[in-house]
């Protein structure tokens, strides 16, 4: 991509790569998993999303994930913390709970509904690394 400017009232093309500001990752997750299309994601789409990635990274059909099919999803702390019978897996159940959870943290408005700002905070970030 190249940035157009203006420069002594011309344009001039620049070989600088454009970066998108920050909100375009949690716009696109808001498209991407905005079943109802009002511009936020719910409890239910966050839900279904958590399930869907909860499928897909489960590789090797146990019916848990461990830290190696989390990945970078979960730091070593993050894992532990949403293990709470400490076995070092996560059930489905679990696993969504913990998208439960960080959805209700980013919920800072208390409306139920998350957007891009709420998508950005600390646990908003948390959650979409779960529901990606």
């Amino acid at each position: 991509m190249f940035v157009i400017g203006l420069i002594g009232g011309g344009l001039s093309l620049s070989g600088a790569f454009f970066f998108p500001t920050p909100s375009f990752a949690q716009q696109a997750a808001i498209k991407a998993l905005d079943a109802d299309n009002d511009g936020t994601l719910d409890l239910g789409e966050v839900t279904k999303a958590a399930q869907i990635v909860f499928d897909r990274l489960e590789k090797d059909q146990d019916a848990t994930l461990d830290r190696k099919e989390i990945g970078s999803r979960l730091n070593a702390k993050e894992f532990s913390a949403a293990d709470p019978d400490k076995d070092t897996t996560l059930t489905k159940e679990e696993y969504v709970a913990l998208a439960a959870k960080l959805f209700k943290q980013a919920d800072v408005e208390g409306d139920g509904t998350l957007d891009a700002r709420e998508l950005r905070s600390k646990a908003g970030r948390a959650l979409l690394r779960l529901i990606r």
